[in-house]
């Protein structure tokens, strides 16, 4: 794996997603030209009341500027802080961290789930797959919320030539209901098709796809999400339950773990 850098880097741009999204495009990082899709940024914060550093997948990089771009909903005092800052301020990056996606073979149908903020590693793992020349339409990306206010960077997605499937809880955009539900369909109604399937997002989410994955054997991968006090794995602060028996740190164990491995909570 990568040896991580640790070095600041400026806010050399914001943007105000809406409904408390935010993007900031962070650079020079000079780690950024060997980050993955899947993997994260351990990022201190500039405040002296907090201690630990906060993780955030990646959702792009541009490695010819040095530049790595996060994007996050604003829900707590970190990320509060976060979506304060302005161009030009400095921020203290560790990276990058963690275990990222395997790319799916070029005729398989990649079957991508995202669920409110666990859409940026996938959104990267999806512009990476087609930079490596996968078919677009062989991109079947499934994205939810629960409203049409937590869909962002739809026109971003549109751009790319994917196969976009919307769900929303109270139906104001795409199909109505947990995005979940036309997963299964499409699955089965392709299950002749190879494919693999990739998922991020809130635990009952995760765990619905790894049960779909399980039931329609099909092969893939899951984005974990969790407090990451340290993130090099050290702390213990992340330890999931494995299936087989025994535990796994979500910070350099995974994020990314195999369908059918990490006995998931709902």
């Amino acid at each position: 794996m990568t040896k991580p850098t640790c070095e600041d880097a400026l806010v050399v741009k914001k943007r105000d997603l809406n409904n408390d999204y935010f993007s900031l495009v962070l650079a020079p990082f000079s780690g950024a030209k060997s980050i993955k899709p899947g993997q994260f940024v351990h990022i201190r914060l500039p405040s002296t009341d907090i201690y630990f550093r906060r993780a955030f997948s990646v959702a792009s990089v541009n490695p010819a500027k040095k530049e790595v771009e996060i994007i996050f909903k604003v829900f707590g005092r970190g990320t509060k802080i976060l979506g304060k800052m302005r161009k030009g301020d400095s921020l203290d990056l560790l990276g990058p961290l963690g275990v990222p996606f395997s790319f799916p073979l070029k005729n398989e149908n990649a079957v991508i789930v995202a669920g409110g903020v666990g859409f940026p590693p996938l959104m990267f793992l999806a512009e990476k797959m087609i930079e490596k020349g996968h078919n677009p339409k062989l991109i079947e990306f499934f994205y939810g919320g629960r409203s049409r206010l937590e869909l962002v960077e739809l026109s971003r997605l549109r751009k790319m030539g994917i196969k976009l499937h919307l769900s929303t809880d109270d139906g104001s955009a795409g199909n109505k209901g947990h995005v979940t539900g036309p997963v299964e369909q499409y699955l089965k109604k392709n299950l002749k098709e190879k494919m693999k399937l990739f998922g991020c997002g809130p635990e009952r989410m995760l765990k619905a796809v790894d049960e779909l994955g399980l039931k329609y054997n099909v092969k893939g991968q899951l984005a974990l999400e969790a407090l990451m006090p340290c993130g090099v794995g050290i702390c213990l602060g992340c330890v999931v339950h494995l299936k087989a028996g025994g535990y796994a740190r979500v910070c350099c164990d995974g994020p990314v773990f195999e369908i059918g491995v990490v006995n998931i909570a709902s």
